[in-house]
């Protein structure tokens, strides 16, 4: 159960979106776009924020600012860059729309779970992972802007190992022990319907827990596929991008995106 439950929760760590030594990595079976630098939206500009802690801004008329500096563009290259800024808007939150369906999930996994063991005392458990919700949802969303990238993940990456995991942990063993009343009465319950026949007894555990997979895997795969289908449009913007830092040289190291075909 406790595997189940990470798996689907924490979607930032498996190989849709992974947080690696020395970046983000958003991939599927098509593409792999690796997240470098660090980005923060708010309702009025766009703000990139480069290893040696220079930045570059792109405001809502689509002007452009390098370290504070204004940098002239043609009419062109202010719509080019327009659109640059407004495909990042729309897409990079979904990063943080898939980590939270995650959590969801994991929720609904618990309680199919739970159900069919008749586990109890899991309050502490769907309370954190409440607390993982708004963990995740803290960590993008940050005094009214989006922001997103290595320090962003990392420092959830750490408070998730220190704080949650070991939790979850405990409070999954506790269920567990908890209920080894109820598990003991509904192995009897089921011993008894299967006539104390040992391999229908195996048949219908394996088809409960075949029932419960497939509650969940059918909404697994639609989170996967929403992942995967990001990863593509990340790789259109990652295109768009390279093309802008041709035609925009004061752009070069404030990349977002590094593509790479599969």
């Amino acid at each position: 159960m406790k595997k189940l439950m990470l798996a689907t929760s924490l979607v930032l760590s498996t190989s849709v979106v992974a947080h690696e030594n020395n970046g983000i990595q958003i991939s599927s079976d098509q593409c792999q776009v690796d997240f470098q630098n660090d980005v923060r939206i708010t309702p009025n500009q766009l703000q990139i924020t480069a290893d040696s802690n220079k930045q570059l801004t792109i405001d809502s008329f689509g002007e452009l600012y390098v370290d504070g500096q204004a940098i002239t563009l043609t009419n062109a290259q202010k719509v080019a860059l327009s659109n640059y800024a407004d495909s990042l808007r729309v897409q990079l939150p979904q990063v943080a729309n898939i980590a939270l369906d995650g959590v969801k999930l994991a929720g609904v996994a618990l309680d199919e779970v739970a159900h069919a063991f008749n586990l109890q005392g899991l309050d502490s458990l769907n309370g954190l992972m409440d607390e993982l919700h708004v963990e995740i949802s803290d960590t993008f969303y940050q005094q009214g802007a989006f922001v997103m990238g290595e320090k962003t993940f990392h420092e959830f990456g750490e408070n998730f190992d220190h704080k949650f995991e070991t939790h979850i942990e405990e409070a999954v063993e506790s269920a567990m022990m908890e209920s080894i009343g109820s598990i003991l009465m509904m192995v009897g319950s089921e011993m008894v319907s299967s006539g104390g026949n040992m391999e229908s007894f195996e048949a219908r555990m394996e088809d409960m827990g075949r029932q419960i997979e497939e509650k969940v895997q059918l909404q697994a795969k639609q989170l996967e596929e929403k992942a995967h289908g990001l990863c593509d449009k990340f790789e259109v913007i990652a295109t768009a991008e390279t093309d802008l830092v041709k035609e925009i040289p004061a752009m070069q190291g404030y990349q977002l995106f590094n593509y790479k075909s599969k």
